[in-house]
């Protein structure tokens, strides 16, 4: 494999460390025909990969699975998890192979995994494949979240397999390579629960050793874990809010304990803001609403908390304490990096009284009118301290109302107790606003287009995605809301 540069995810997945209850050894089952659809070159820079090995046949066949790099020892994680609020006691890899490990050019250990790498033993009724379609998509969502500096998980490649999956209909076939910090969940930690607390602690120790060794020397290492992977949680949903993002199934078994956006599944960006806006087709009851992602993140820490109550105190009361003490942190956290974040988005530099009322109040009027949320907020970016020509284009978001204009004068006397000047504000402003994101129908188009061989807008996407705070005005299409017969209001997770 000296030529492909993946003798570097030889290394054997540390998880093997602990013991076999928690994963199943399992080859990745192989396909007829692997042709190399995607390679994420700035990635594999980045993993200290040979870009250019990476395309060779030899190359192409271990990203597709049919062969393993020496020594890999490929696994299947074993979890349980919420779904909806029901619990599983076990879920695990249904469709995806831990291939190995790679240290990359920061000194950072990360897991490759092939998903859609056939039938492992949780498997169940399923065939371990996955559709062309969501390959791509996840391919983009995960470079999209890391242009906008969100960690996530990523893809290394995508592989077109020359077979057919069935969901339901007939559609090309295909394998992700994605790499993340951690394949660890929530859900872990409840299936290690099941098996008592000596479990919990080998896994807990895992984490901390793999993910947060300065944790080993904090007064209480599992009360700082827990206190760890809820800050973590907190900056990530106050991430996702940010910029508009709904997860789409936030059940434990699909939350990272590394603070990473893992399983994208009927994920989108939302085009009209409305709080309670839902997009999974499945999620009837809108548990996972794009305002209901910092309460469900906050009981799913509340899951995670009660499988580390051993952990956490000798006695029950101390150990409750500790946990509630954390999923306080959480919620507070969580509050101060969003109030903070609209702020940065509305162009104030320092909090003031009633600046979180202000922010609250423009995104009421985008409520009210359906203004698009990544426009409205890059549009107000343009705007300056005095009315200008460039208000008409904001107004245009929104149908004529006083509650705007009010809101309006509210926002530049507002602006007048900044000490920034308005270039200074507006460029500042434009670092966090995006001007791009990944609109569903864009995505979904680039996944048909690939589907029949079209890989420009996948290609095109990527280049927009990948620096979404410029204009790229040859590519402005692409940061365009859906006209109405374009729009995508439900999706699906493509399991």
């Amino acid at each position: 494999m000296s030529t492909t540069g993946l003798q570097l995810i030889a290394n054997k997945p540390t998880y093997r460390r602990l013991p076999e209850v928690f994963y199943a050894r399992v080859d990745p089952t192989p396909v007829s025909a692997p042709e190399l659809l995607a390679l994420n070159r700035p990635l594999a820079r980045q993993l200290g990969l040979d870009a250019d090995a990476l395309t060779d046949p030899e190359a192409v066949a271990v990203l597709a699975g049919n062969r393993s790099p020496v020594g890999s020892e490929p696994l299947a994680l074993a979890y349980a998890g919420h779904q909806f609020g029901a619990f599983v006691p076990k879920l695990g890899d249904g469709r995806a192979v831990l291939l190995g490990e790679i240290m990359g050019r920061d000194g950072a250990r990360r897991d490759v995994q092939l998903k859609g790498a056939g039938k492992t033993p949780y498997s169940r009724r399923g065939d371990g494949r996955a559709p062309l379609g969501p390959v791509v998509r996840e391919y983009l969502a995960g470079e999209a979240m890391a242009g906008l500096g969100i960690p996530t998980t990523r893809a290394l490649a995508a592989v077109t397999t020359g077979e057919t999956v069935f969901r339901p209909h007939p559609e090309p076939g295909a394998v992700l390579v994605r790499v993340a910090s951690s394949h660890i969940r929530i859900g872990t930690f409840e299936y290690a629960a099941q098996r008592g607390e000596g479990a919990v602690r080998l896994l807990a120790d895992y984490v901390i050793s793999r993910h947060a060794p300065d944790l080993a020397d904090a007064g209480h290492p599992y009360r700082a874990l827990l206190d760890h992977i809820a800050t973590l949680t907190a900056e990530l949903v106050a991430s996702w809010m940010l910029v508009g993002f709904i997860h789409g199934v936030m059940n434990t078994d699909n939350i990272s304990v590394a603070g990473e956006t893992i399983d994208y599944g009927p994920f989108a960006f939302m085009d009209r803001y409305h709080p309670r806006t839902v997009f999974s087709s499945i999620d009837t009851g809108g548990r996972y609403a794009f305002n209901q992602q910092p309460r469900i993140a906050a009981w799913n820490l509340a899951r995670l908390a009660e499988t580390m109550l051993p952990l956490l105190g000798d006695r029950q009361d101390d150990a409750v304490s500790a946990a509630e003490s954390s999923l306080e942190r959480f919620a507070d956290r969580f509050q101060t990096r969003y109030d903070a974040g609209l702020g940065q988005k509305i162009g104030l530099s320092e909090q003031r009284a009633g600046d979180a009322e202000l922010a609250a109040a423009l995104l009421a009027e985008m409520a009210r009118a359906g203004a698009d949320y990544t426009l409205a907020f890059r549009r107000l970016s343009n705007l300056s301290h005095e009315p200008s020509p460039a208000d008409d284009g904001f107004r245009a978001l929104f149908d004529s109302a006083p509650e705007l204009e009010a809101w309006l004068s509210s926002w530049r006397e507002r602006l007048g107790a900044e000490t920034r000047r308005d270039d200074e504000r507006r460029a500042a402003m434009r670092a966090v606003n995006p001007a791009f994101v990944l609109r569903t129908h864009l995505a979904d188009g680039a996944a048909t287009a690939a589907a029949r061989g079209d890989r420009k807008p996948m290609d095109d996407l990527l280049a927009v995605l990948s620096d979404p705070f410029s204009d790229h005005p040859e590519l402005g299409d692409y940061g365009r809301p859906p006209a109405p017969n374009e729009a995508i209001t439900r999706t699906f997770c493509g399991t």
